[in-house]
């Protein structure tokens, strides 16, 4: 073990100033070099769509569904004003799932349409692209709030328990715990590994000007609006309904209205993605050697 000389502890602290608050802002990644969003490919197959399959969300409960790559899904409120919180891994491999923070860095806070959700390293690819938000007009409000956001974790019942030392198996990290145990054949403890932070369909989220804090207020999301998404590889999908119903009183109780949240798959016909395929992990190669 290499000792290291000792030295003492300076107190001659570097005062405060303004030139060291007045730096430009740099956005930290130039994405000028991802795939540019192709509207015109995705709008040519979603002419020709069948649908394929549909799954029921039921209110405080979560559920999974799959969808091969090259077809759509649609999350849809069909009763009443609900989030979502939406989990994707790989079909065909758990260990590769959505990574909302390098989804956060590569395109914002918020996500709408063309927009995709990229996957965590070393696979580092887009697993699905957004092309279609009925929601795209709200933008930013006089709150700095937004929709469908990637910046809230999810409910779950650790945090609920800490701050209010109740327990609460409804809370979003439970309902995708189960969803992904069901669609797995996985025990609970089997599954919870798995399940990661989520892009929050429909939710209205921002932070505070003054304490900068993340705030939630009532979604604006009414029965019709969807938002709809093109799988760029295999996926298997684990929604909640969250227990938050509109987020916009209470969080994590049973004393919110809740409603069921639609999802739909669909399928072009063949030939309609020419040019298109799936989705390749990176090329990075480095191994990680100095």
């Amino acid at each position: 073990m290499t000792k290291l000389a000792s030295r003492s502890i300076s107190t001659d602290v570097p005062a405060p100033s303004d030139d060291r608050r007045s730096k430009n802002p740099i956005v930290c990644y130039e994405v000028d070099h991802l795939p540019a969003f192709d509207a015109e490919l995705y709008q040519q197959a979603k002419e020709s769509l069948e649908k394929v399959d549909e799954v029921v969300v039921p209110p405080r409960d979560g559920g999974h569904f799959h969808v091969p790559a090259g077809h759509f899904f649609r999350i849809v409120s069909v009763e009443g004003p609900q989030v979502g919180d939406l989990n994707l891994w790989n079909a065909n491999d758990l260990n590769e799932r959505f990574f909302s923070g390098k989804t956060r860095q590569l395109h914002a806070s918020h996500l709408s349409t063309g927009d995709r959700l990229w996957s965590n390293m070393p696979y580092l690819r887009p697993m699905a692209t957004i092309t279609q938000d009925t929601l795209d007009w709200y933008g930013w409000d006089e709150d700095g709030a937004g929709v469908h956001d990637v910046i809230g974790t999810r409910c779950d019942p650790y945090t609920n328990h800490m701050l209010k030392n109740v327990d609460y198996n409804h809370c979003c990290h439970s309902n995708l715990t189960r969803a992904l145990a069901d669609a797995r054949g996985l025990s609970l403890d089997g599954a919870e590994p798995h399940v990661h932070d989520v892009m929050n369909v429909f939710m209205c989220t921002g932070f505070t000007r003054d304490t900068h804090q993340y705030f939630m207020k009532a979604s604006p999301v009414r029965p019709g609006d969807f938002i709809e998404f093109f799988a760029e590889i295999d996926l298997l999908g684990a929604l909640s309904t969250c227990p938050g119903g509109d987020c916009g009183s209470s969080h994590s109780d049973d004393k919110t209205p809740c409603y069921p949240l639609l999802v739909e798959i669909f399928k072009p016909a063949d030939g309609s993605l020419k040019g298109w395929s799936p989705a390749k992990r990176s090329g990075y190669a480095g191994g990680h050697k100095a």
